[in-house]
Parts: C-alpha cells; sequence; structure tokens
C-alpha cells in the first residue's frame, strides 16, 4: 500500500526523512522506504515491529550492506534480517550506501577496484594504498549519512534507541562504533578489506562486539580480521569464526548474532 509522502524534521538542520511508501508485511512488520535529505535524497527503508509504539518505542538496529551492491539487490538478504529483528521487538533500517544503487560514483573508487583485482590476480598481496583509496572514502562519506538517519529516526515516536549496528563494510562499523555515542553494540561482518587506520580506531571501541568471520573467504584476508578483532578496545568481544566462504554463513550464526542484539537492545 503507498501512503502520502510525510517528511519528518530532525535535530540535524536541513535534513527530513521523508516516507514515500509503506506496506504490512504477513508477519505484521510494517516496511517504509523513505528518501533521507533534500531531492533526490538518500533512499532507505525502515521496518517497525507491531510492537513499535509511541508508549513503547522500539530500539534499532543499522543494517549494513556490502559496498556498490545497493539495496535492491540486497533487498531479499536485508528484510530476511529485519523479519529476524522483529521477532525480538527490534526496529531495523537499511541505507543506500555512497556509490551503491542510483547514487553518483565515489570519485576514484573504479580504479582502486581495477587495482586491487589487478593484485589478486597477479597473486600479489594488496597494497596498503590500494586498500586505503578504496574503503576510506566510503567510511568518510557513509558515516555522517548514517548519523543524519539517525538523527531523522530517533525523532519518531516509534523509535526510541538504544541502536546498535550490523554488518557491512566493518570499516563503516568500527567508525560508527568510535564516534558515535548512541550506539550500544556493534555485530560486525569481517568480510571486506581492512585499513590500517582502521585497526587503530578498533582500539578506541569500548561497546561490546560480535565479529562474524568466514574461515574460508576467498576475498578476505583472514590475518587482517583477526588482527583488527584484537585490536578492538572492549571489554566484551566475541569472534565468532565458521568453515566455508563469503557467502556460507551457516543459519545459526544469525541466530547468534540475534541473541547478541536482544542482549544489548532490549
Amino acid at each position: 500500500m503507498n501512503a502520502a509522502p510525510r517528511s519528518t524534521p530532525s535535530p540535524t538542520p536541513g535534513t527530513t526523512l521523508t516516507f514515500t511508501t509503506e506496506r504490512q508485511l504477513d508477519d505484521g512488520v510494517l516496511e517504509r522506504r523513505f528518501t533521507l535529505g533534500d531531492a533526490p535524497g538518500i533512499p532507505g527503508i525502515l521496518w517497525t515491529p507491531a510492537t513499535a509504539t509511541p508508549s513503547a518505542p522500539a530500539p534499532l538496529i543499522l543494517l549494513g550492506s556490502p559496498g556498490g551492491l545497493g539495496l535492491d539487490r540486497m533487498y531479499p538478504r536485508l528484510v530476511g534480517r529485519a523479519r529476524h529483528a522483529a521477532v525480538d521487538g527490534i526496529a531495523t533500517v537499511a541505507l543506500e550506501g555512497p556509490g551503491s544503487g542510483d547514487r553518483p560514483p565515489l570519485p576514484g573508487a573504479d580504479q582502486a577496484r581495477a587495482d586491487l583485482r589487478s593484485a589478486l590476480s597477479a597473486g600479489e598481496p594488496v597494497p596498503d594504498e590500494v586498500v586505503d583509496r578504496l574503503v576510506l572514502p566510503l567510511v568518510d562519506q557513509a558515516v555522517p549519512e548514517w548519523q543524519a538517519a539517525l538523527d531523522a529516526l530517533l525523532a519518531l515516536p516509534e523509535i526510541g534507541g538504544p541502536v546498535g549496528v550490523s554488518g557491512g563494510v566493518i570499516a563503516v562499523g568500527v567508525r560508527l562504533a568510535v564516534v558515535e555515542p548512541r550506539l550500544v553494540a556493534a555485530g560486525l561482518f569481517a568480510g571486506s578489506y581492512v585499513p590500517r587506520a582502521t585497526v587503530e580506531e578498533a582500539r578506541r571501541v569500548t561497546i561490546p562486539v560480535h565479529v562474524l568471520l568466514q574461515w574460508d573467504d576467498e576475498g578476505n584476508d583472514r590475518q587482517a580480521a583477526l588482527d583488527l578483532f584484537d585490536a578492538f578496545g572492549s571489554a566484551e568481544k566475541t569472534l565468532q569464526a565458521n568453515l566455508g566462504g563469503h557467502t556460507g554463513v551457516p543459519a545459526f550464526a544469525g541466530d547468534d548474532a540475534a541473541r547478541f542484539f536482544a542482549r544489548h537492545l532490549r
């Protein structure tokens, strides 16, 4: 069912969240698409459980997704994660990342990907400067956008926090965990390249962290992922490593992550 667009002012000057469509899923979860900011805006999707009301606002998870794939391509996986969280009374939101979907490409990203593929095809280590060019511009743009979205979403009466971040590009999650005081838990997927600057940032992370690592992920540097986990400054941090490739995450790993968020957000 389509709804009339509705703008919600946020505490961030000039940032509005405009709902464009809404529909109720068969399990009672309300799915609303929105745009953030001035036209054309940044697309996003908010899922709220039936239990979320102004008198009982829901906590919120920021759902990350891989860089460059886009919300529509990732939708089946995102809505599955959203439904899973809704069982625990938790709302979730996904935001179109910089350079993803119909958003303009990030300057230099195509060349960085080409340089990365060249190193991999030659059987050589990926140079640090290539990882930096590929990942850090994405982090620098995505994190303020997530913070603006969080400002707008927490202004909704049915969303009350606390807030967690789940999955996506791990360097984005690490930066958010460092700079965003409203985050109380981070569930991260060690499936993307890690700049050295991200390892240093991880030392400043103090919130609980749950890291999922696929042991045989052909596109991931396992040792870099282990070094990143070791660097986290959190008093509570868990590493769950499972056999299998990048897309072979077992179902029970998702259940374990859901319990992590239910423990810290509920």
